[in-house]
């Protein structure tokens, strides 16, 4: 579906609308078409899922993570709908049949080779202004991974690469080992 990259004000209304799978996202009343996940893509999906979802099972936490496509719907409202990689909602009253209303405490964005810039600038920028405590841009082309703890006043950053282990800003004892990581 192709009218949809006229310039315009769209809703949420417009991506229910889009045909059986296409998918894309929406912000601020624009939308951005989303490519087909290739098999690395999928790989990190699957990876941080299983890490984050068993330490969560393991520690009896009250989180949840939902991989993509999951909705979130950040400003609650009709004009922003994103699907990020990987979202970890800790309260569960932004949880319903939808998906989620408000900010995921943490989101994992796998960057896209096609779109880098969406993961690195429009989404940090919309992740930051929403409430999203944790942000972690995952570059598969470069094996680098940028945590923002956008809670702090200065928004602290930190760069790694897909050999170190990587410890969580929303969880005392949580460690991401990269070293397992078969791509």
């Amino acid at each position: 579906m192709n009218a949809w990259k006229k310039e315009a004000f769209y809703t949420l209304e417009d991506i229910y609308a889009l045909p059986d799978g296409e998918r894309a996202e929406l912000i601020d009343g624009r939308i951005y078409a989303m490519a087909p996940p290739n098999t690395v893509h999928q790989r990190l999906v699957h990876f941080f899922d299983w890490k984050i979802g068993n330490y969560i099972q393991d520690s009896n936490g009250n989180c949840e993570v939902f991989p993509a496509p999951f909705a979130v719907f950040l400003n609650r409202d009709d004009a922003t709908y994103v699907e990020p990689d990987i979202s970890v909602i800790c309260d569960p009253s932004k949880l319903d049949d939808k998906g989620c209303h408000g900010a995921p405490d943490w989101i994992i964005e796998i960057v896209s080779p096609g779109n880098p810039g969406h993961d690195y600038i429009r989404k940090l920028n919309l992740y930051a202004n929403s409430g999203v405590r944790e942000y972690w841009i995952v570059d598969p082309r470069t094996e680098r991974v940028i945590v923002y703890h956008l809670e702090q006043a200065d928004f602290q950053m930190d760069t790694y690469t897909f050999h170190a282990k990587i410890k969580t800003g929303i969880y005392d004892n949580l460690w991401i080992d990269f070293q397992g990581l078969n791509l």
